[in-house]
């Protein structure tokens, strides 16, 4: 077969969950196939970010976002006669499918059999959270795509059941394939390795970890109330750490903490590189999700994978993530939240029994995995 794989859409570092889809999928399937030839159609400012060491993929320049002579003559054309050079390029591109990784199928690309990835429909179930031109735009886009696309690979059976009930899509025609954590996720015996990290981000108490952009889903002001219980009722005397992007700024929720006298208990550390993350898992003593909403939760997988107890939300896909591995809360309640990781921090021998059970569980979930049933698809699709 001739794959394509389309990465128009690609900004590094602004697209979340998808950027860690698009490049472990990437690479791993480059470990599995060697059968296949594959076109990685990019965005020439992007070029460098993919590192192709099997021969049987290339790279091709599909879009111009910087000055180049090809952009030049796009403009000129497009001009004064009417014409995009680049709008009939994918019928010349001699493939026999093309995987659309970021959710979008354009009209061109309509004449050429494909599989697209769907990771979530957020704006069905919190359209509160978009603004009415972002809604509009998700609504037409992602309908537009999940029609036209010959096969749908869904992270989740959650995933899968919105695309049946809100795009009205043929379930037969979506298949669900879960990812998994990267390779440096399991459990670090070297403690010198640990106490670096400990030092580096001065963790100089016993802490419970929550990954998360400060997205409205992520749900931190209910996590900031639950401490609150926790601090009052249980005498919790550790803290919360808090990484990842700001999306919207940290101070609000380090003013929000203080204002609930909690602010002691709080530690905001922000975007940490992502090999420093493994070893935060290690040093935790659980991973709290209090997310509101999720297409996956990789998080989950990736604490699980190392060793951390996991206490998360009982909503969307979190439960077919976590199975019987974790403890679950209602994450619209504090109370129930407070409740869940009062039950496993206070509680060594929960913690252990957790601790196994996750590494167990964690092993449903690999990359490789992902590659072979992600080829399975591009099979099906061309048959």
């Amino acid at each position: 077969m001739r794959i394509g794989i389309n990465t128009m859409g690609f900004w590094p570092g602004k697209i979340g969950g998808a950027e860690t889809y698009l490049r472990n999928l990437i690479d791993q399937l480059q470990k599995l196939d060697t059968d296949d030839e594959y076109t990685v159609l990019c965005d020439e400012s992007v070029m460098g970010e993919f590192n192709l060491a099997n021969p049987r993929f290339k790279l091709k320049m599909s879009s111009y976002r910087k000055s180049s002579p090809k952009k030049v003559l796009r403009t000129l054309g497009k001009a004064l006669l009417r014409v995009d050079i680049l709008k009939s390029e994918p019928r010349y591109l001699n493939l026999d499918l093309v995987h659309h990784p970021l959710t979008l199928i354009k009209a061109s690309w309509a004449a050429i059999p494909s599989v697209i990835t769907f990771y979530d429909l957020q704006h069905k179930f919190f359209p509160q959270f978009f603004s009415q031109d972002e809604l509009a735009r998700r609504n037409k886009i992602y309908l537009q795509s999940a029609t036209m696309a010959s096969r749908i690979i869904a992270i989740s059976h959650h995933t899968k059941k919105s695309l049946v009930e809100y795009c009205g899509i043929d379930d037969e025609k979506i298949d669900v394939v879960h990812i998994g954590p990267g390779p440096g996720y399991m459990p670090n015996p070297l403690e010198s390795t640990l106490t670096a990290i400990r030092s580096k981000y001065n963790l100089d108490r016993p802490f419970m970890l929550y990954p998360a952009a400060t997205w409205p889903h992520k749900n931190h002001p209910a996590l900031l109330q639950a401490l609150r219980i926790l601090k009052h009722e249980c005498h919790f005397d550790g803290q919360l750490v808090l990484t990842g992007i700001a999306v919207t700024s940290f101070d609000a929720l380090a003013q929000k903490a203080a204002e609930l006298g909690v602010g002691d208990n709080l530690k905001i550390i922000g975007y940490v590189p992502s090999g420093d993350l493994p070893f935060l898992y290690n040093l935790a003593e659980l991973m709290v999700f209090p997310s509101l909403f999720e297409g996956f939760g990789i998080p989950v997988v990736e604490a699980m994978a190392s060793g951390c107890p996991v206490v998360c939300s009982n909503t969307t896909s979190l439960p077919e993530v976590i199975g019987d591995a974790g403890v679950m809360f209602d994450p619209t309640s504090p109370g129930d939240i407070a409740r869940a990781i009062a039950k496993v921090w206070l509680d060594p021998d929960c913690r252990n029994d957790l601790r196994q059970r996750g590494l167990e569980h964690a092993r449903l979930f690999s990359w490789e995995e992902t590659a072979r049933r992600t080829h399975e698809v591009y099979l099906k699709t061309a048959s």
